[in-house]
Formats: structure tokens, sequence, C-alpha cells
């Protein structure tokens, strides 16, 4: 599936389509470079899973966790900062990504080796002031 972004209000779209994959697909990474809207995106889908509180970027703390009443509890990754797989091992992260709940993983080429075999990859590419956002079940 691909949308085509011009404004922040067409990402609603997205949003929705994504909240719902997490129902059978609890994994999802984001690929873009900087700046490219992957935090913005993952807020989004966040506001659609009726999360209240502020959705942030964890990029010094590795993760956040956040709570939805439809959907429990949530984790969202910043990678970028990793230097190895083994930190991120002792963030935890290998219990988190096996506790069934949704994740939402931003610059996941750091931990490959530690991503399930079944999980949704979304890329942002910039288009001038567009954004393309593929998403591959």
């Amino acid at each position: 599936m691909t949308f085509e972004i011009n404004s922040l209000d067409e990402l609603n779209s997205a949003a929705a389509y994504l909240a719902e994959i997490t129902k059978k697909h609890p994994i999802i990474t984001f690929d873009a470079q900087m700046g490219a809207g992957k935090t913005t995106l993952i807020s989004k889908i966040c506001e659609t899973l009726h999360i209240d509180e502020h959705c942030s970027s964890p990029t010094y703390a590795i993760y956040n966790e956040y709570y939805s009443p439809s959907a429990g509890a949530i984790y969202h990754f910043d990678c970028y900062r990793l230097k190895s797989t083994g930190e991120a091992l002792d963030a935890g992260i290998e219990e988190i990504l096996d506790s069934g709940n949704i994740c939402f993983i931003e610059w996941p080429e750091k931990i490959k080796k530690l991503l399930p075999n079944n999980y949704v990859e979304v890329v942002i590419k910039l288009n001038n002031h567009q954004r393309i956002i593929t998403v591959t079940v």
C-alpha cells in the first residue's frame, strides 16, 4: 500500500491503516532519512490508537512506552544512537519484541538481526514537499 502525503491532515489515512495492521502484525519498522516524518507518523498512529500522552522521539532513552486503552502497551524505539545489537539487548529490546505488544521502530537497520520474520516495513521517501509512504506487509 502506498500513500502520497501532501499535508499533515493527509496522514490520517496512513495512520488508520497502520493502526489496523497492528492487530495482526504488532511490529512495524520505519525507514526514512532524518527529518522525513517517522516520529510524526508514529505520533499520528498513537493518536489513532487513543493514546492521550504526547508521543516524542525516544532518541536518548532508546524507547518510550505508551498505553492505549484499546491496544495496551505500545513501545516506540529510536535505534539511531545504538552502536551495537549488544546495546539493544542490554536495553531489553528482545523481550519487548517477543512480548506481543505493538512496537514501532525507527532506524531498524541497527537491530535487523533481532527482528522477527513477520514485521511490517514502512518506508518514507521525500519528493519535494510530498512524502511517499510505502507499507509492506
